[in-house]
């Protein structure tokens, strides 16, 4: 059952004067008045290169040398148990289990040299927001979303563009949300909330708009094989306390403002009547737009096409990814967690890697690029698809598991003018370390910002009103440009 829903409800301290000032504190002061006022009111640096980012989050930390930077030089105990293949990419040594991905990378880039020092989990916030995890109670685990955390990058875009809209007149305003994120959201699969996909402190009005599907009990993981349609029928949650209320049936209902009345408890008690207003409006034009049931009815699609991506949760969560670009979202996130709690996080072996991990990659991703640049959706869309982290060069094991690496992993981009066929940085005999040009989770959301043409003047409002700037100081790669 696939659902649509806001952040559940996670009750938290609320924002300190001190966090706003550590948050906020650098890059205010020196600023020319006119320049931040005048990137304040527009965000932009101009043309921007892409209209849409599709984020695609392989969620655990797929290994370096097991797919984009393999070492088949390297001593038998670090190369692995897998052969490269050639690629029409010069001088990249991609993994056997992708060739369809081998077959297509003059399609995309791929830098060898992403790095930073959060070697565990917790690297999702900064992989999705550009900074780093600010301290914060997050529960047992200590894994979840907090309000104090950054806003991801999807959240800064809907931001600029609720703010965008906010002086046209209603006719001219945006009909879909900027922010999707798909199938689920990150860690509720297994159970947790975790950081870097929400909106932060910049308030849950920019949260994304999230979809939900269940395992089929404890055992199962939907990545690993087909799904069903049943599975992805796409569902209200929180609307009605009694039954879900599927997207068919909303026009049917006659008192869908009066079931949101009633979901009112669930609401944060923190939020301000303001925001509760904005959410209500948006949930009723949600469940009430025609646009937003055809663009969530994945059945409209050929069942050659769907084959084509995937039938299992992966393949098709991109599909619908595509179908919401094609619908009017902005920032869309299609994650591949880790229902069975390894998946891409490989420390007992690399069986799964190889049987489901990879393939399940390469048909996906190669469908994707393929589909978006036969339907002219590559050139104004920026593909982004990479881990939190990658893994140890030297196994824990003799099944090749291996552990957490954050010093040096890929990430994969296409589209919107990044130059195919291209390798950026390059790591040293075993994977290890970046021997050249580092890229750290700065410079990638600098990256993705300059190619949506939002300005490093850019500055979102915090819980007080005070302006911080959108980046965290890193340099856009223009490198990967044509």
């Amino acid at each position: 059952m696939l659902t649509i829903h806001g952040r559940p409800k996670r009750l938290c301290d609320g924002v300190t004067r001190r966090d706003v000032l550590h948050a906020g504190g650098v890059g205010l002061l020196g600023t020319n008045l006119n320049s931040l006022l005048a990137a304040e009111q527009s965000g932009s640096t101009g043309r921007p290169r892409a209209k849409s980012v599709m984020f695609v989050f392989l969620f655990g930390g797929p290994s370096q040398l097991e797919s984009f930077d393999m070492k088949p030089d390297a001593t038998a105990g670090i190369r692995g148990p897998y052969q490269p293949i050639a690629s029409r990419t010069p001088g990249l040594r991609i993994c056997e289990k992708l060739p369809r991905l081998a077959a297509i990378s003059d399609q995309f880039a791929v830098i060898r040299t992403v790095t930073h020092p959060h070697n565990d989990h917790n690297a999702c916030h900064y992989i999705q927001t550009g900074h780093p995890l600010p301290p914060a109670q997050r529960g047992a685990a200590m894994v979840d979303a907090t309000e104090k955390d950054w806003p991801a990058m999807g959240s800064v875009v809907e931001y600029l563009d609720q703010q965008s809209d906010a002086g046209k007149p209603p006719e001219l305003r945006r009909d879909f949300p900027s922010y999707v994120y798909l199938p689920n959201p990150l860690g509720h699969i297994q159970g947790y909330d975790r950081s870097g996909q929400y909106a932060g402190w910049l308030g849950r009005t920019f949260n994304p708009l999230a979809t939900k599907i269940d395992k089929r009990g404890k055992d199962d993981n939907p990545y690993f094989r087909d799904c069903v349609d049943t599975e992805l029928d796409f569902r209200i949650q929180g609307l009605d306390a009694q039954a879900d209320l599927t997207v068919d049936r909303t026009t049917r209902r006659v008192s869908l403002l009066e079931q949101f009345d009633a979901a009112r408890q669930q609401l944060d008690q923190s939020r301000t009547i303001q925001e509760y207003g904005r959410v209500q409006a948006r949930a009723v034009d949600l469940v009430t737009s025609e646009k937003m049931r055809a663009a969530f009815d994945i059945r409209r699609e050929s069942p050659e096409m769907r084959d084509r991506y995937g039938r299992h949760l992966f393949g098709q969560s991109a599909l619908m990814g595509r179908r919401m670009l094609e619908a009017g979202a902005r920032f869309v996130t299609v994650l591949w967690d880790a229902p069975d709690g390894l998946s891409w996080d490989s420390h007992t072996g690399s069986h799964d890697v190889g049987k489901h991990l990879l393939p399940g990659l390469d048909q996906t991703l190669s469908a994707l690029l393929t589909d978006m640049h036969d339907r002219g959706l590559l050139d104004e869309t920026l593909v982004v698809c990479l881990g939190e982290m990658g893994r140890t060069p030297r196994p824990d094991n003799a099944q090749w598991g291996r552990g957490h690496w954050s010093h040096c992993f890929p990430a994969v981009l296409a589209g919107a003018g990044i130059r195919g066929g291209m390798t950026y940085g390059t790591s040293d005999k075993d994977a290890g370390y970046p021997a050249d040009h580092p890229v750290s989770p700065e410079m990638l959301s600098a990256t993705i910002f300059h190619t949506l043409g939002i300005s490093p003047e850019t500055r979102i409002h915090d819980a007080f009103g005070r302006p911080v700037p959108v980046m965290g100081g890193g340099e856009p790669i223009l490198d990967l440009f044509g």
